[in-house]
């Protein structure tokens, strides 16, 4: 009778607090895990961009809405995409994402929703971007709500405010930049805690109309730099074949893509010797006013 009292006491036990405090530990570690580039804020979306190295700054189509708002505006027409990505085989670090733009008189509207984790620990952002073609520059601005849930301590939200950019400086070849939480945002009112804040430089080459080559720097105040390479080479003008890898660590990636007039389907794999393998797939479709 005592070892089953005993036995039920520490069931009664686990179930009361261990959950909370290993929740409480993973809080506490929240902003060394957002380093790694898996939640809404940190990560690049977008199967194209991801499938060239996690590329953030010159991806030129609707999901600069999430990596550099200033690429809005090179989009020649309205586009909706939705992308889901698998993280190492475990459903609670994938994320579903919703984006769309649309071209105005002045300029580019963007939207974008997502949502990253599962029940017991998940981040959501909803959010809304402007850009405008300026000359050879263009420039672009996104202001968004980001919240973090953990199950038995409750949400917290704040408003995070992102700039980006790109200068055109021939037919052939630009620069750009991209800031994430330029506001310096706190994970919410109740906490001390800042959400990341990342700087990415880039650069863009197309040697020939069918390739394109990339090469980036991303720094956040945290960790070091992160060199990234990426290419795309079109086989023919539906069908894409793209590779990538990055520093700190070291990771590999390939991407597919099939595209026409109205609609986009790409594909990436990203490998990490650490943790494993990760799936991307995003598809797209663009429509006139």
């Amino acid at each position: 009778m005592i070892i089953k009292f005993l036995t039920k006491l520490v069931k009664a036990f686990f179930n009361l607090f261990m959950k909370q405090l290993i929740f409480f530990c993973f809080l506490f570690c929240l902003p060394f895990i957002s380093t790694a580039q898996t939640d809404p804020h940190t990560q690049v979306h977008g199967a194209r961009s991801q499938g060239m190295g996690n590329l953030r700054v010159h991806g030129m189509d609707t999901w600069s809405y999430f990596n550099n708002p200033g690429g809005l505006a090179k989009l020649e027409s309205s586009e909706i995409a939705a992308g889901s990505d698998l993280r190492f085989g475990l459903k609670e670090l994938s994320s579903v994402d919703l984006v769309g733009a649309w071209k105005v008189n002045a300029g580019t509207l963007g939207f974008g929703i997502s949502r990253y984790g599962g029940k017991l620990f998940n981040q959501q952002s909803l959010g809304v971007a402007f850009a405008n073609q300026l000359g050879i520059v263009s420039v672009g601005g996104k202001l968004e709500w980001f919240q973090t849930q953990i199950e038995g301590f409750g949400s917290g939200s704040s408003v995070i405010f992102s700039l980006g950019g790109m200068a055109e400086l021939s037919p052939n070849f630009s620069v750009g930049a991209s800031i994430s939480n330029l506001s310096r945002s706190k994970l919410s009112k109740y906490s001390e805690t800042r959400l990341p804040t990342g700087v990415s430089l880039g650069i863009f080459y197309t040697p020939i109309s069918q390739l394109q080559i990339h090469l980036e720097v991303e720094k956040d105040i945290q960790i070091k730099p992160i060199v990234k390479a990426g290419i795309e080479y079109g086989i023919r003008e539906w069908i894409f074949l793209r590779t990538g890898i990055n520093s700190n660590p070291s990771r590999l990636f390939f991407g597919l893509g099939l595209r026409s007039k109205s609609m986009s389907l790409d594909y990436a794999f990203g490998q990490n010797q650490a943790l494993g393998i990760t799936n991307h797939l995003s598809l797209g479709f663009a429509f006139e006013n």
